[in-house]
C-alpha cells in the first residue's frame, strides 16, 4: 500500500539521494530521458554493480522506478516534476558564490 511521506521526510530522501555525485549524475541523466542500466553505466564511467547500487538507492528514495521491458529493465524518474526541481535546484545553486564551500561535516553537521 503506498502512502504520502510527510514533508520533511520527502526532502530528506531527495537530500539523501543528491548526496553522492554518482546519483546526482543518474537523476541528471534521467531528467532527459529514460535509459537502461548497461547504457547509464557507460555514459557515467561507472560499473553496472556500482550503478546498481545507486539505482536501489533513488528507488528505494521514491526518485526513480524501474519498468521492466521485455528482459531488461529501463530506469525513469518517478515524477516528471523531479526534473523541473532538479533543474530549479541547479539553478539556485549556480547563483552561489563558487568560492564558498560547506563547512566540513565533524564541525557543524553540514554538507560532505
Amino acid at each position: 500500500m503506498l502512502t504520502v511521506a510527510p514533508e520533511v521526510e520527502v526532502l530528506a530522501r531527495f537530500g539523501r539521494a543528491l548526496a553522492d555525485p554518482i546519483r546526482c549524475r543518474i537523476l541528471l541523466a534521467l531528467r532527459t530521458a529514460p535509459a537502461h542500466p548497461a547504457d547509464l553505466a557507460d555514459e557515467l564511467g561507472v560499473s553496472r554493480t556500482r550503478l546498481s547500487n545507486h539505482l536501489a538507492c533513488l528507488r528505494d528514495c521514491g526518485l526513480v522506478v524501474a519498468v521492466p521491458e521485455g528482459r531488461r529493465t529501463r530506469y525513469e524518474l518517478a515524477d516528471e516534476r523531479l526534473g523541473h526541481a532538479l533543474d530549479d535546484l541547479r539553478n539556485a545553486v549556480v547563483a552561489v558564490e563558487t568560492d564558498r564551500t560547506c563547512v566540513a561535516p565533524d564541525e557543524k553537521g553540514c554538507c560532505r
